[in-house]
């Protein structure tokens, strides 16, 4: 493959890929509206339908004996998601207010699996391990994030765990208002199904043209992944969130970023590295690992003080990811 075939390659495959994604998560939204789903479910749907292009790209490369380039863009997405969805998002509407019990719900889940990405990184936690312990922190999570509205009766909140559901209740207020509502038909699931083929199809395209490119100018693997491919993978859920963020939907906001990575932990780095393996443990693939965790802590630790993630806020995750790129690109050089 040519220089000149590989940068079109990507073009190609970046433009399409993300294009078609955002008409994966608006037709499985309908559908997911159709069955009754909570708008917190809705909320998670979503981030795993716009989650197709960096998790397709990261299996590609794993499949293809790249590791450090899955692992970077699944990592490396992370980070960039926290600096567009929450930095930027934060620059642009000026502050994302949020209810602190909101924070706590899904922030504990985000810390965990974040935390759990860094031991399987670092080669202190067995791949099967880790995908294992994030299922026992992901699933009652989602359980309780799909639990019926019938449940959220004063009765019920009363109870010990009752501000879980309530804190559910608070999110799904702003998510009613940020997601599409409309009831799906057949012809959603057919669309949606084209969909996604499509967005699998392109993103392959695209992590091939990259990986080319890459050897070319001599582009570490870690690199290519975390900034360049994970960027451009990102860019659907930064365009929908800052959206969001200026109509004042702050939970949505936090649960779309959340959500997203969680996600791309499970699904793009640790289910991949249990079935095929994970990378041997880089000084690279280390500090993005840890950058997550440690972002994520401190981006809810000001959250939850603050009532939201004010624009000084955002300001200071944004340069945490440009030290990032600075930092890793130092590492590996």
């Amino acid at each position: 493959m040519s220089t000149t075939l590989s940068a079109g390659a990507v073009v190609a495959g970046t433009v399409l890929s993300l294009a078609t994604s955002w008409v994966l998560v608006s037709r499985l939204e309908r559908l997911g509206e159709r069955f009754g789903f909570s708008e917190a479910l809705l909320g998670i749907l979503a981030a795993l339908s716009a989650n197709a292009p960096e998790i397709t790209s990261a299996f590609t490369a794993v499949l293809h004996d790249q590791r450090s380039i899955g692992i970077g863009v699944i990592l490396g997405s992370n980070v960039f998601n926290l600096a567009a969805l929450l930095g930027l998002g934060a620059l642009v509407a000026g502050h994302i207010r949020l209810h602190r019990k909101v924070v706590l719900f899904g922030g504990t889940v985000a810390i965990a699996i974040a935390a759990l990405a860094v031991l399987v990184v670092v080669g202190a936690l067995a791949p099967g391990v880790g995908l294992g312990a994030s299922l026992a922190v992901l699933v009652p999570y989602t359980v309780v994030a799909a639990s019926p509205r019938w449940l959220r009766n004063p009765a019920v909140l009363a109870r010990p765990a009752g501000w879980l559901l309530e804190a559910v209740h608070e999110e799904e207020q702003e998510l009613a208002g940020a997601i599409d509502t409309a009831r799906g038909t057949g012809k959603d699931a057919i669309v949606a199904t084209v969909a996604l083929v499509v967005v699998v199809a392109a993103s392959v395209v695209m992590e091939r043209g990259a990986s080319h490119l890459g050897r070319h100018f001599g582009i570490p693997d870690i690199v290519l992944g975390a900034v360049l491919l994970a960027a451009a993978t990102s860019i659907p859920n930064a365009v929908a969130a800052i959206h969001l963020a200026r109509r004042g939907r702050g939970s949505a906001v936090l649960s779309e970023a959340l959500n997203s990575n969680t996600l791309n932990v499970v699904i793009g780095l640790l289910l991949p590295a249990t079935v095929i393996g994970l990378a041997a443990p880089s000084p690279g693939s280390t500090l993005v690992a840890v950058w997550v965790a440690v972002l994520t802590a401190i981006a809810l630790v000001l959250a939850y003080r603050h009532r939201g993630v004010t624009a000084a806020a955002g300001g200071l995750i944004i340069v945490a990811y440009l030290a990032l790129v600075g930092l890793l690109t130092g590492v590996v050089a």
